[in-house]
């Protein structure tokens, strides 16, 4: 077997799985993958960071691309198609990430009892909505896609949504009409002193829109993971929001490791490679947290444990004292597990059932 399989260099736990398997793996960083890293590969592994688009892959022999995120606006589905390209992406693989973070969001910013506000609603948005519940907001759910299939019922207009919630996180794909969805309008429509978190891409936000939002409270606070022109990023709204960080929202460890983990199964099925198609999470080493067994305080248990396992502000610390490692902030990302890889302790009877249902392991 003689199958070449360029990959981004910075998809974690993957070097080594496809060399056992046979495969020809060569890795170069995903922003600077080229025609002429391409032209004799057979497949590609790749992220956002990777435009796959006829400016890279005319004349090149790829047969397959599995890219290692649920979003997949950086494949150029047109040509993909003209061209006899077959892909694959990794949905809900960071989801849970996604969710650790709006969780750590709410419960520095939130009450118990607010209304939390989730535009688009697939495995992200599900469970962000999922996790604002557990934690004891109440939710509104736009999706008009979702709406058309199944109905009305459980969904909220737009407008609705934003004239009634304290809260609103958006978790929509970016590209085509979805650029600058979130408008001047948009932000007119929102209640005055609400909160305003972005973690799906940058386009969606028109950010002067959002600028000229904000002097009317309209929202009043704002949460950034993700922002236009990335790695060049708006200084002032760095400095403005609650929490800014460099598009790492779900970058758990956990979640990454899923998403290599679809992407070589993927890969393995296209080619018809039973040992990675059928590869496990069990041969993936993922890493234990730094402190996996953890005794919670005596007061606030439930803020406790989240900030415990991540606290969003350790990541705005770095990104505001040097704004221009925003990519290596990203690619040396630190190992950031999710709610199960922790056991608690001295947990009150009050805090059970929210800590179990969020994913903790409790001792008795």
């Amino acid at each position: 077997m003689n199958i070449k399989v360029v990959c981004d260099d910075k998809i974690p736990f993957l070097k080594g799985i496809l060399e056992n398997a046979g495969f020809d793996a060569v890795y170069r960083p995903g922003g600077k993958i080229s025609p002429d890293d391409v032209r004799s590969a057979d497949a590609m592994i790749v992220r956002t960071r990777t435009r796959c688009n006829a400016q890279l892959l005319t004349g090149a022999n790829v047969k397959f691309i599995a890219t290692a995120t649920i979003g997949f606006d950086h494949l150029d589905l047109q040509f993909l198609k003209q061209n006899n390209i077959a892909w694959t992406n990794a949905p809900g693989c960071n989801a849970d990430g996604v969710a650790q973070y709006i969780a750590s969001c709410l419960v520095k910013y939130g009450t118990p009892g607010m209304t939390v506000g989730v535009i688009g609603v697939g495995e992200v948005g599900r469970r962000v909505a999922k996790t604002a519940q557990i934690l004891g907001f109440n939710t509104l759910l736009n999706d008009p896609p979702r709406m058309a299939k199944e109905g009305s019922e459980g969904f909220t207009g737009l407008e609705e949504l934003l004239h009634n919630s304290d809260i609103v996180t958006v978790h929509i794909p970016g590209g085509g009409d979805n650029v600058n969805f979130a408008n001047e309008r948009f932000f007119r429509n929102m209640k005055k002193g609400a909160i305003f978190i972005n973690s799906s891409r940058g386009e969606v936000v028109d950010e002067e829109a959002l600028k000229n939002a904000i002097s009317k409270q309209r929202p009043e606070k704002i949460i950034l993971d993700v922002w236009r022109n990335e790695p060049d990023i708006d200084s002032f709204l760095m400095n403005y929001a609650l929490e800014a960080t460099p598009h790492i929202a779900g970058y758990s460890t956990d979640g990454k490791a899923n998403a290599t983990l679809q992407s070589v199964r993927s890969i393995g099925r296209f080619f018809g490679v039973d040992t990675l198609a059928n590869y496990s999470m069990e041969n993936i080493p993922v890493p234990p947290p730094e402190n996996p067994r953890f005794a919670l305080p005596d007061q606030e248990q439930i803020k406790a444990a989240v900030l415990h396992s991540y606290d969003a502000g350790t990541d705005t610390a770095l990104l505001r004292g040097n704004p221009r490692s925003f990519e290596e902030l990203r690619g040396k990302y630190r190992t950031r597990r999710e709610f199960h890889a922790y056991t608690l302790t001295n947990v009150k009877p009050e805090s059970i059932s929210i800590l179990s249902a969020l994913g903790f392991n409790l001792e008795k």
